[in-house]
């Protein structure tokens, strides 16, 4: 049980020692901690830094692709996108990646450069150089929650079939961002051994078309990943905390629930944990915010080589953090500009934003 910190002459409760107490002290590795919140640094209690983690093997599943978009604040032209490409760019400050994606002909050389650049393997990406690269088109409404498609190209995803390389087979973390569940699927049985975590984001369009094949890959996970509508639909619950349940006996142990702005929820048996989102002045595109936020979240849990409840809370809140940053240009462009300072100086914003004091009766 948390012992709540008084001070003897107000008796005070800081929510933010109790976010150190959280967030840091229950982190076997705090000395990673220190550098996400550098406000909580001068608290650490073990020094490490002569000892640097082992890299370990971070997988990423999903699209690369084009993607033309429209909000009530601005228009671009056909800008790279895709889930993969998202959680590559997210998840790459963090750790390095192997990434198992297809693109046309058409697909820039000196964008598959820049990812590599940023430490992206790029051996499990197919390059159908006689087709084109999927194309999604869409106008999104005042409120940036609902959107309108305007046109679907699949071109090469049509007849996706992933191949895992040798050298992709260390892998200890797999992140499957949305795609076809049998697609999904494929990947986790090419694997000779299981991976220590295996997450994997999905659509209501899935929960349309082919229910019981999503199910079936589902039930192989270790995390899925929603949103609210997405959520009620796959368990038929509106509550959110009865849709958890029955969702989390579908085979997966933890779930996440996203909220859009109004932040993510994380499950796991009982336990209950949100994350707020940050309030934003101008958002320009919340294209790929999801994506970001998956990236954001496994690359902190492959970084920290920890996946207990505790430090999940730490992976959402990193998580809506690098969400915050996508949704404030077109397309990638955000996370193309962030350095390490930004993250930091982002995620004190996230810890000042739930920080507060209580007068005990």
């Amino acid at each position: 049980m948390l012992a709540i910190k008084r001070d003897k002459k107000s008796q005070h409760v800081s929510l933010e020692w109790i976010f150190q107490r959280v967030f840091y002290l229950k982190c076997p590795y705090n000395w990673l901690i220190g550098s996400i919140y550098p406000c909580f640094a001068s608290n650490a209690l073990v020094s490490h830094t002569e000892n640097k983690p082992q890299i370990m093997s971070l997988v990423v599943v999903g699209s690369m692709a084009f993607d033309a978009i429209e909000t009530p604040f601005g228009k671009s032209d056909k800008i790279i996108g895709g889930a993969g490409t998202y959680i590559a760019w997210c998840a790459s400050n963090f750790t390095p990646i192997k990434q198992i994606s297809v693109v046309g002909g058409d697909f820039p050389e000196s964008e598959l450069a820049a990812l590599t650049a940023r430490g992206v393997d790029l051996e499990g990406v197919q390059i159908k150089k006689d087709e084109k690269t999927f194309f999604w088109s869409g106008k999104y409404h005042m409120d940036m929650n609902t959107r309108d498609t305007l046109d679907t190209q699949l071109n090469v995803l049509e007849n996706f079939q992933p191949v895992v390389p040798d050298s992709f087979q260390d892998c200890e973390f797999l992140m499957l961002g949305n795609l076809v569940p049998a697609v999904q699927r494929s990947v986790i049985e090419q694997l000779k051994n299981r991976p220590k975590l295996i997450i994997m984001d999905t659509m209501n369009f899935w929960m349309e078309i082919a229910m019981e094949e999503l199910k079936k890959t589902i039930a192989m996970v270790d995390l899925l990943m929603v949103n609210d509508s997405e959520a009620r639909q796959l368990s038929g619950e509106y509550s959110l905390v009865k849709a958890a349940k029955t969702i989390m006996q579908m085979g997966p142990k933890y779930l996440i629930i996203k909220k859009g702005e109004h932040g993510a929820l994380l499950f796991h048996g009982e336990k209950v944990f949100f994350a707020p989102a940050l309030p934003l002045e101008e958002v320009f595109d919340p294209t790929g915010a999801g994506d970001t936020f998956a990236g954001g979240f496994i690359g902190h849990l492959a970084k920290t080589k920890d996946i207990s409840f505790e430090n999940m809370k730490t992976a959402i809140i990193v998580g809506s953090a690098m969400a915050s940053f996508c949704v404030e240009k077109f397309g990638t462009q955000r996370l193309r500009e962030i350095s390490k300072e930004d993250i930091d100086a982002r995620l004190a914003e996230f810890v000042q934003l739930v920080n507060f004091d209580i007068d005990l009766v």
